[in-house]
Formats: structure tokens, sequence, C-alpha cells
């Protein structure tokens, strides 16, 4: 299932358990992952892009390892909230991984970056350490928005 809605995310999901956030880039995919009880989400690395085969596997491995019931995934949208080509590029790698068998959940990510790295400057990280962190932390970004609209939902 791939889905926009929380709720009905929120439904197919089992009683708690981790959620894996995903910032999705051209050259690597961000990870991101949240504690059972949803409160809060923790940066969890980064997969180089390569096939998607192996993208996939990476994927497949985070998931089992990590007990994960659930992926939410950055959408990119324009400013205006249409998509663009890199949403539809989005959705169809939610339509690659759907048959491993987790609702996706499909989260607007419009200004993840741009905060992540408004609190790297402020944390006065240099370029580079910046570079290195910032799909990881944009997923986490996402994923807590996430996690945070999933609570309200439950209300």
């Amino acid at each position: 299932m791939i889905t926009i809605d929380s709720r009905a995310f929120r439904d197919a999901l089992p009683q708690g358990g981790r959620l894996l956030g995903l910032d999705l880039g051209t050259k690597t995919i961000g990870m991101a992952l949240c504690d059972a009880g949803w409160s809060f989400a923790s940066p969890a690395g980064t997969i180089r892009r390569a096939k998607f085969s192996q993208d996939k596997a990476k994927l497949a491995a985070q998931v089992s390892d990590q007990h994960v019931v659930g992926i939410v995934l950055g959408l990119p949208l324009n400013l205006d909230g249409t998509e663009s080509p890199r949403s539809q590029s989005t959705r169809a790698f939610a339509r690659n991984i759907e048959d491993m068998g987790l609702p996706v959940l499909l989260w607007d990510e419009r200004w993840s970056t741009v905060a992540v790295e408004r609190a790297m400057i402020e944390a006065d990280l240099s370029r580079a350490k910046r570079a290195e962190r910032v799909d990881t932390l944009a997923a986490a970004h996402i994923l807590q928005g996430a996690i945070d609209g999933l609570a309200m939902a439950g209300n």
C-alpha cells in the first residue's frame, strides 16, 4: 500500500513498531529510524545509490535488522504543492519497493533539506560535514514530521 493519507497508513500498521524514513536523492538515500513508540526520529545513515536492485537489497537488510513495520518516503513537491518530475521518480521508487510488503507513506518534504541545512550552519558545521550528513538528517526531519502527523491522526 502506498498512500499520502496519514490515517490510512496508521491503520495499515501493527500497533507500534519502528518506521524507516527515507530521503531519496539522485546520488544517495538518506535513512532515519524512529522508536517503536513513534516519539522521536534519529538519523540512520545513507546508502550510496547504485543499481536499484542493490539499493533495494540494502533497504531490505535495514528493514529486517531494525524490525521496521512501515516506510515514510519524502515526496518532493514544488513550492505551490504540485508534483514535479522528481515527485514522479519518487512515486516510481515507492511502487518498486511495494513488494517488500510494508505500507509506504509519501510525506511532503518541501522544506526538509533547507531546515536541516540552516540548523547545521547555526551549529557551525563545516561545508564538508554538512554535505556528509544532510541526507540522513533530512530523512530524520521527514520522519519526525510524519510521526508527529501520525500522532495527530490517531486522535
